[in-house]
């Protein structure tokens, strides 16, 4: 089992979700976050609104695959997030804990 984290922009994540609604995925969260990464004072080429030397709101879609699926899984967020332009976000691939490790708290 892996844990995938894609970090991408708040305009794509809802095509990134819908494209991984057939996915073999166990678990998936969204959460909203903010980020600060390579583009630093080069924000202001790209982005006009006022966040444009700040952090840059992101939103991050966690999930945890079979280890066989991670590169379909992987490839399907590219094609969906990739703009080619500076910001596009991040995809993190870690181990994941097996699903008998975690506690379910309304049990």
């Amino acid at each position: 089992m892996k844990q995938v984290i894609a970090i991408v922009r708040p305009t794509l994540a809802e095509k990134v979700i819908e494209g991984l609604k057939r996915a073999p995925l166990e678990a998936l969260h969204v959460r909203e976050v903010k980020g600060y990464g390579r583009q630093k004072s080069y924000l202001a080429e790209y982005d006009e609104n006022e966040f444009a030397m700040a952090f840059l709101p992101k939103v991050e879609i966690s999930m945890w695959v079979d280890d066989t699926r991670v590169d379909e899984i992987v490839r399907r967020i590219v094609e969906i997030a990739r703009s080619g332009r500076m910001g596009d976000g991040k995809i993190f691939v870690l181990p994941g804990a097996a699903f008998e490790n975690v506690i379910d708290p309304e049990r």
